[in-house]
């Protein structure tokens, strides 16, 4: 199931989309790759509000804002 994560970072509220089993699994998943992030809410993906407003899939470089390797 996927659910949407709503977090702050460095005084930026921003929310991010993960599966995991349960609520708490995804909370645990983003506290453990940002612990210094204040997680503000854990709810199932709402399709039509998140078209609306996407969010950031949850992987290393598209999170952390780093571009992936140039090929060649």
């Amino acid at each position: 199931m996927q659910f949407t994560v709503g977090l702050k970072l460095k005084g930026k509220a921003d929310h991010v989309v993960l599966d995991a089993q349960d609520a708490l699994a995804a909370a645990l998943k983003v506290k453990s790759e940002f612990p210094e992030a204040v997680i503000m809410y854990v709810r199932p993906q709402n399709r039509r509000g998140d078209t609306r407003h996407p969010s950031h899939a949850f992987a290393e470089d598209v999170v952390r804002g780093e571009s992936p390797a140039e090929p060649g």
